[in-house]
C-alpha cells in the first residue's frame, strides 16, 4: 500500500498548532500505542469526522519541539497496519505522511469522515467525540442513542401506547384515503405500510394520521417566536406569545409555513425607498420547515422551533444530522432518518416533499434567485439549525450607492439598517474608504453627531 508524502510549510504547521485540540482535531505522540489511537479514529467516525496527527506532541512546548515524527517512513507501518484492520483506507478514512523542512521525521496524518455505520476501536468498543474527549459508548442507553443518531435505527417505528382508533378512524386518515387511495381501507393500508405492531400504531402512524398527534406525543409540534431585534432573542424583545402549531404532519407543515410567512410579511425594514416589507422566497421557508419536521429525531422530547428576527429566520430541529451527512456535504448526500414518514407523506396529492432529497437544494436556489445569501446550516448540541438570512449578496458599498440613487443623503444609522452591519465603526470605515475614492462626500457644515454623506464626484452611474 502506498501512502502519499506531503510537504507542509512552517507557517502551515504553526497554523495547525494554533487551532489546538478540539472536536475535530487531536495530536498524539508516536509513542502512543496504535490500539489506544484507534479510540480517536472510532470517536471521530461516530461523530462528525476529524483529523489525528501522530508525531506531534500535545502540550504547550515550543512549536519546533512538538514535532517529533517517525524517523523513516517504514517506522509508521505498524500504526498504519493496525489502523487498517479497523479503518480500511477508502471513502471514510485517508492517511498520508507529512514532512516539514528542518523538522525531524514524518508525521502520520489520519483524516476521518463521519461514517454511516458505528465503528469500534481495536477492543471492539465504540467511542464518540465530544469536544476534545473520546467518550466510550459502553452502555445500552448510549449505544441506542448512537444508533438513532446514525440512522441505523429509527424512532419512527417505536410503538405508541394508544389505541388503533386514533389512526384508523381519524378524520386525517379518512380524508387522506379518499383523496389519495380511494380503493383501500385504513386498517388494510396501515398494516400494509407496516405502521402497526401487534395491532398498535407506531410513532410514524400517529405523526401522520392521528387528528391530534400532540395529545398522544407531546412536543411533536412547532413553536413559532417573533422578536423585534436583529440580535439574540430575549423575553424583552419577544413580540406577543409564542405560537404553537399542532396537527398531523401534512397540516402541521402547511400551517407552520403559512404562519411564518404571515409574520414575516409584517416586518418593516429600511430600504433604498424607505421602509419596505421583508421578503423571503416562499420555497425556502417551505423546504426548511418541511425538512425540520420530516427529518427530526422524534426520540428527543422537544419541538421544532421557528424564530423570526428582523433580519433572519431560524428553524431548529431536534436531533443531529443522521448517517454520514454533515453540514459540509448536506447538499450532495442523501440520508433519511425517518424513511417511512418521508415516503408516506409523499403519497399526498400535493406533498410537501415533492422532490424527495432535493429540499435544501431548492431552498438554496430560491434564496440565490432573490440575490440573498445562502442559508446557514449548523449542527449544535442535540439539534440542527437552519438560518435564512435577509442579507443581500451585494456588498455594503453597493447597497450604500443603491440607497443614494434614490435618496439625497445617508448617515451611519441608515447604512447599518440597509446593510445589516451592527457595528457603527465598521460603517465609519466603509464611509472613509468611499470618501477617499470620491464615490461619496461628507455633507459640509454639520456636527459629527449629525454627519451625513451624499454622492461624490466619482459616484458610479447605474
Amino acid at each position: 500500500m502506498s501512502i502519499d508524502i506531503v510537504e507542509i510549510s512552517h507557517s502551515k504547521y504553526a497554523e495547525l498548532l494554533t487551532r489546538g485540540e478540539g472536536h475535530f482535531l487531536e495530536f498524539k505522540s508516536k509513542m502512543v500505542s496504535p490500539a489506544r489511537l484507534t479510540r480517536t479514529l472510532s470517536a471521530f467516525s461516530n461523530a462528525d469526522g476529524g483529523e489525528l496527527y501522530i508525531g506531534i506532541e500535545d502540550g504547550t512546548e515550543p512549536v519546533v519541539e512538538r514535532w517529533a515524527g517517525f524517523d523513516v517512513v517504514e517506522a509508521a507501518n505498524g500504526h498504519i497496519q493496525a489502523f487498517e484492520q479497523f479503518f480500511p483506507l477508502g471513502a471514510y478514512f485517508q492517511y498520508d505522511l507529512l514532512r516539514c523542512e528542518g523538522l525531524p521525521g514524518f508525521v502520520l496524518h489520519c483524516e476521518v469522515s463521519k461514517t454511516p455505520d458505528i465503528r469500534g476501536a481495536s477492543g471492539g468498543r465504540p467511542y464518540l467525540r465530544r469536544s476534545a474527549q473520546n467518550l466510550p459508548q459502553d452502555t445500552e442507553e448510549k449505544l441506542t442513542r448512537l444508533r438513532l443518531n446514525k440512522g441505523i435505527t429509527s424512532y419512527e417505528d417505536h410503538v405508541v401506547n394508544t389505541s388503533l382508533d386514533e389512526v384508523a378512524n381519524s378524520t386525517a386518515i379518512i380524508d387522506f384515503m379518499i383523496e389519495n387511495i380511494p380503493d383501500s381501507e385504513p386498517d388494510r393500508f396501515l398494516h400494509k405500510q407496516q405502521l402497526l405492531v401487534g395491532g398498535r400504531p407506531t410513532l410514524a402512524a400517529v405523526v401522520l394520521y392521528a387528528d391530534d398527534p400532540q395529545a398522544i406525543l407531546p412536543n411533536t409540534g412547532i413553536k413559532i417566536y417573533q422578536y423585534q431585534t436583529s440580535d439574540e432573542g430575549t423575553r424583552d424583545t419577544l413580540i406577543g406569545n409564542p405560537i404553537t402549531i399542532e396537527g398531523p404532519a401534512y397540516q402541521l407543515i402547511t400551517d407552520a409555513v403559512q404562519t411564518t410567512i404571515s409574520r414575516v410579511n409584517a416586518i418593516p425594514v429600511l430600504g433604498a425607498e424607505g421602509f419596505e416589507r421583508v421578503s423571503y422566497p416562499r420555497e425556502a421557508i417551505h423546504e426548511i420547515i418541511t425538512n425540520a419536521v420530516l427529518h427530526r429525531d422524534y426520540s428527543i422530547n422537544d419541538e421544532v422551533h421557528v424564530r423570526i428576527f428582523n433580519n433572519r429566520i431560524e428553524v431548529q430541529s431536534p436531533g443531529t444530522l443522521p448517517g454520514h451527512v454533515t453540514v459540509h456535504n448536506i447538499l450532495e448526500e442523501r440520508f433519511s432518518r425517518n424513511p417511512r414518514l418521508v415516503r408516506l407523506i409523499n403519497k399526498y396529492r400535493n406533498p410537501p416533499n415533492k422532490d424527495v432529497g432535493e429540499g435544501l437544494n431548492t431552498a438554496f436556489e430560491a434564496m440565490r434567485k432573490l440575490k440573498l445569501k445562502d442559508p446557514i446550516i449548523e449542527q449544535r448540541e442535540g439539534s440542527v439549525r437552519a438560518t435564512l438570512q435577509h442579507e443581500r449578496l451585494a456588498s455594503a458599498e453597493e447597497l450604500v450607492c443603491e440607497f443614494l440613487r434614490k435618496n439625497e443623503e445617508i448617515n451611519n444609522s441608515r447604512a447599518r439598517a440597509i446593510t445589516f452591519i451592527g457595528s457603527e465603526n465598521t460603517v465609519k470605515r466603509i464611509f472613509q474608504k468611499m470618501t477617499a475614492s470620491g464615490v461619496i462626500e461628507r455633507i459640509p457644515g454639520r456636527a459629527q453627531s449629525k454627519a451625513g454623506y451624499r454622492k461624490g464626484p466619482n459616484f458610479p452611474i447605474a
